[in-house]
């Protein structure tokens, strides 16, 4: 019965330890841009919380009896009460366009930070207990089951509560579960309290075994489960952003690389049958080196049938060598929680420098390429007393190298601008094959096109891609009337929109990227070529225009999602009627809802629909113009607007989705809306 109190305990707070994840930061999201930054920030948040809660747990494990301890973190339980129910407060949204990664972490730590503290210690304290309480449990088969939890709480949010639940519902749900956990750890402390050996150390079996003379770990040692710890997050987070940023935003594939994450430490944790590191290293050599040099072959590395299997493939035989390792260097009871302590200080300093610091040292998603290079290299150290296998890593490494170099010169190539950080990697790239007149320049967000520009004097002010004349929003802005104009544009790209602008017109751009701004400023004429008055407001367009005073627009662009960067408080019924509030009588709302993966149409076509509002989805196919399909829905309080017959002859119909309920801020399932 103990043993399964135990269990329970610590299946319950891995559970919700990785249930809050999801749930917390889709709450915080819209505040920041819906940046998919926002999500790594995040992350390190609840790295370096772990981090604090394995260092409490080993502390306590190590410095207090039985008793205190259960007093102690009895105390802690009942303190953490204090923050429920988890709902963040508004008064943390940002007031300006900074880097708002040190508010994301600040806000964290007072809507969840006690809760998920109490959280992130129950794996290794009560692990520490169960080898007091019952000397004879395996151990390091409870880390296995936190970690299958966690798997099914990271799977359970996206398919099960999301599409279920509303935010407050949810966070309602979390904290009555936290509940359950309270009693079942207080039930825990009390039966670690009555049921430990006194003056028998953590690890000493019911025999008497020599497991109090057990030999300290070394520097090294610790150095080296660090070291291996580190670069499995490091790995994981560069993998994720590689395939979710440079591959394909398809919505929710950022889960696979996490899964394949947590499933290397379910097996390698669970038994020593799972790892074998001689049947692993050819074929995590052979993998790796294949995925180094797709970083630097467009052909290979940009597929997504084929680069996508071959990065998690990579990926889960990366976690298994390092993981499988750790696990065989893990050391008995008595320093279990230290063991743990490292695997959370490495955990955190992997993801520290992959979402933290390579956006700002680095121009572009380069750390990956020397994720690689790094685990060839330690592989090596780990595997020094081989030296076939030290060989075989070393000449790894060096290939990762080369190819790291050749991804670097690819991007300088043609490049005119590569810049990065919070909210992503832009760069801006001259094409200059055959006729001259065609040479454009682009502005890339990962493989995402956000504006073009011909080189040609001649067409340099002609609206190309998504925004052509025979374009939804194109249409849109030149059938608003001979009077001046009021435009307004959510997103700025390179500034194409403004192409349209005409003396005594007045475009009003919102963009919460400044390197955007300075990119369409700089790198495109649009902007200073427009004849129109531009202004430019650099915030969240959402939180801007609350703020503003009614802007009158004669159109107004909602043109801010890319794959699955879909900032979807901008797609809500509280948003709509921010937007209608800044539109003149008859004035028009354009959403830009073309996407390989969402069907977006019915989503605005149902908030336009609640609000008795006429829309048109206009689909140009690009063949007399820019030759790139686009999608818009056109939405009016004046359906006579939306009659004008060059939009009824563009015009298709908006499918239904069944089952879809209209976005709120507090509702939103992206599942429903795949293709």
């Amino acid at each position: 019965m103990t043993t399964l109190l135990f269990a329970g305990t610590i299946f319950c707070s891995a559970f919700l330890l990785f249930l809050v994840q999801p749930l917390i930061s889709k709450q915080i999201l819209p505040w920041f841009g819906g940046s998919a930054a926002v999500w790594a920030t995040c992350m390190v948040f609840f790295q370096v919380v772990l981090l604090g809660g394995y260092a409490y747990a080993d502390w306590l494990s190590r410095h207090l009896t039985p008793r205190r301890q259960a007093m102690v973190h009895g105390a802690l339980l009942a303190l953490s009460l204090l923050f429920l129910p988890i709902a963040a407060d508004p008064a943390w949204k940002p007031e300006s366009a900074e880097d708002p990664a040190l508010r994301i972490l600040l806000l964290l730590g007072a809507t969840i930070g006690l809760p998920y503290f109490l959280l992130s210690t129950t794996g290794p304290l009560v692990q520490s207990w169960i080898a007091r309480t019952l000397p004879d449990a395996r151990v390091y088969r409870f880390y296995a089951l936190s970690n299958l939890a966690s798997l099914l709480a990271l799977v359970s949010y996206p398919f099960l509560v999301e599409p279920s639940a509303a935010l407050l519902t949810q966070a309602r749900l979390w904290s009555g579960l936290y509940l359950l956990f309270l009693l079942l750890c207080a039930a825990s402390a009390m039966g670690f309290a009555r049921g430990a050996a006194p003056g028998i150390d953590a690890g000493n079996n019911s025999k008497g075994s020599d497991a109090s003379d057990e030999a300290p770990p070394r520097l090294r040692d610790y150095l080296t489960w660090l070291a291996l710890s580190a670069m499995g997050s490091w790995t994981l987070l560069a993998v994720t952003s590689h395939i979710t940023q440079n591959i394909a935003p398809v919505p929710f594939l950022w889960l696979l690389p996490l899964t394949l994450y947590l499933l290397s430490f379910i097996l390698c944790f669970e038994s020593d049958r799972w790892y074998r590191r001689a049947i692993y290293i050819a074929p995590t050599a052979v993998v790796v080196a294949f995925c180094a040099y797709a970083l630097q072959h467009a052909e290979l590395g940009l597929n997504l049938r084929l680069a996508v299997p071959l990065y998690a493939l990579g990926l889960l035989l990366i976690c298994m060598l390092l993981h499988g390792e750790l696990a065989q260097m893990r050391p008995k009871g008595r320093y279990l929680t230290r063991f743990y302590l490292m695997l959370s200080l490495g955990g955190a300093l992997g993801g520290i420098a992959v979402s933290l610091i390579a956006p700002r040292v680095l121009p572009a998603y380069f750390e990956l390429g020397i994720g690689f290079v790094i685990v060839a290299c330690l592989a090596a150290w780990v595997f020094r007393r081989k030296p076939l296998q030290t060989m075989a890593m070393l000449l790894l490494a060096a290939a990762c190298g080369y190819f790291v170099h050749a991804q670097i010169n690819l991007y300088r190539k043609d490049m005119h601008a590569l810049v990065r950080n919070f909210y992503g990697s832009l760069r801006v790239a001259d094409a200059r094959q055959g006729d001259p007149r065609h040479h454009v320049r682009g502005l890339y967000h990962g493989v995402i096109r956000h504006g073009k520009q011909f080189l040609d004097p001649q067409r340099s002010r002609e609206p190309t891609s998504y925004y052509g004349r025979e374009s939804g929003i194109g249409l849109a802005i030149r059938h608003a009337g001979e009077a001046p104009r009021r435009v307004g544009l959510i997103g700025m790209g390179a500034g194409t929109l403004a192409a349209y602008g005409r003396a005594g017109d007045v475009y009003r751009f919102y963009e919460i990227n400044p390197q955007v701004i300075d990119i369409a400023t700089r790198d495109f004429s649009f902007l200073r070529d427009s004849r129109a008055r531009i202004e430019t407001v650099l915030a969240d367009a959402r939180l801007a225009l609350e703020k503003e005073a009614p802007q009158q627009f004669d159109v107004l662009a909602v043109d801010a999602f890319s794959g699955d960067a879909i900032p979807v408080h901008l797609l809500t019924r509280e948003a709509m009627a921010i937007y209608r509030r800044h539109l003149r009588p008859g004035g028009v709302l354009a959403f830009h809802v073309t996407n390989r993966y969402l069907k977006l149409a019915p989503v605005v076509r149902q908030l336009a629909d609640e609000q008795g509002l006429a829309s048109v989805l206009i689909h140009d196919d690009g063949m007399l113009s820019t030759r790139h399909k686009t999608d818009w829905v056109l939405v009016s309080q004046d359906a006579a607007a939306l009659r004008h017959p060059a939009l009824a002859k563009a015009s298709v119909p908006i499918g239904d989705i069944p089952g879809l309920r209209p976005w709120t801020d507090d509702f939103n399932n992206l599942f429903q809306v795949l293709k």
